[in-house]
């Protein structure tokens, strides 16, 4: 098949490309700056130019495509501050793919997250987070616009679309990793101490960004319409187990953070880090027969790579 995957340079897209290539895929990708298209050719893929609010070409290139992997996020934007504005250009791109592949049966995949779709301290299924809310209906409401935008993808089954929602652990890593681990080894490095909220006990998913790039082939290739997946390896890897390994190999004290004190010393990871947010991936593994091979979230850090100035 011929593939349109958007966010194809970017950290989980750099390893969706040659997982489609290397299994007989042709890729499009979009790229919206020189680097960007100088790496895709690179890889092997075609190049079209452009970003997610180039709402025509998103439309004509997923219209003579096979099928469309949506992976690119404003990131930058939500990350100043305008979440808003991030989730709302995210979901005008997701209806245009809707309304180009509307009654093709082509397949639709989108990157959503675990986090947050299960009450706290409750091991979340792909069966929750499923039901629409007054917040996730609205084109303005940060955060939950980006669930709303999951809810919508799904409702594509019933337009002739093979639409699939993979949500993703909030820890994909692996060399070369910048997000939320990264960060927490930054932040470690920087204070002099590697810290978690309380008594660590609080669990975040994880999985590697191959193995993540591996399911988002296999939901392409054969998921059913209206399919939620998760694209968890580790149902919850306790933050004190984290920190611990941050320290490791850091060389530096592990330490409690006081939750009072977590804004403070995590910047804006604490909304997070002291959340249990543990995830499963059954329903995922018996569906697409995906069994995670790669390295585990500590045997990642203890081998150094989130370490290297």
């Amino acid at each position: 098949m011929k593939i349109f995957v958007t966010g194809a340079s970017g950290w989980i897209g750099s390893a969706v490309v040659p997982e489609l290539i290397s299994n007989g895929h042709q890729v499009i990708g979009l790229a919206r700056s020189d680097e960007s298209a100088e790496k895709l050719k690179s890889a092997g893929a075609e190049v079209v130019r452009g970003t997610i609010d180039d709402i025509d070409v998103l439309k004509n290139t997923a219209a003579t495509s096979d099928g469309v992997i949506h992976l690119a996020f404003k990131h930058g934007l939500a990350f100043s501050g305008d979440f808003e504005g991030a989730a709302f250009a995210d979901r005008q791109a997701v209806e245009a793919f809707g309304e180009a592949l509307s009654g093709s049966d082509k397949p639709f995949a989108i990157a959503s997250g675990v986090l947050f779709v299960a009450e706290p301290g409750h091991v979340a299924t792909e069966k929750d987070g499923l039901e629409p809310t007054e917040a996730s209906t609205s084109a303005n409401a940060g955060p939950a616009t980006r669930l709303g935008t999951a809810h919508l993808t799904l409702t594509f089954a019933g337009k002739g679309v093979r639409s699939s929602v993979i949500r993703l652990a909030p820890t994909v890593h692996g060399e070369g990793d910048n997000g939320f681990v990264a960060t927490l080894a930054k932040v470690a490095k920087e204070s002099g101490k590697a810290g978690y909220v309380g008594d660590g006990s609080s669990r975040w998913p994880a999985v590697h960004r191959l193995d993540a790039a591996r399911l988002f082939r296999l939901a392409i290739e054969s998921t059913p319409a209206g399919s939620v997946l998760h694209a968890v390896a580790e149902e919850g890897v306790p933050t004190k187990d984290i920190a611990e390994a941050i320290g490791r190999g850091l060389n530096i004290p592990t330490v409690s953070i006081p939750p009072e004190e977590a804004a403070e010393y995590f910047s804006f990871l604490a909304r997070f880090i002291g959340v249990d947010n543990p995830a499963s991936s059954e329903a995922t593994r018996k569906l697409l027969d995906w069994q995670p091979m790669y390295p585990s979230l500590i045997d990642d850090l203890d081998h150094g790579y989130y370490f290297k100035d």
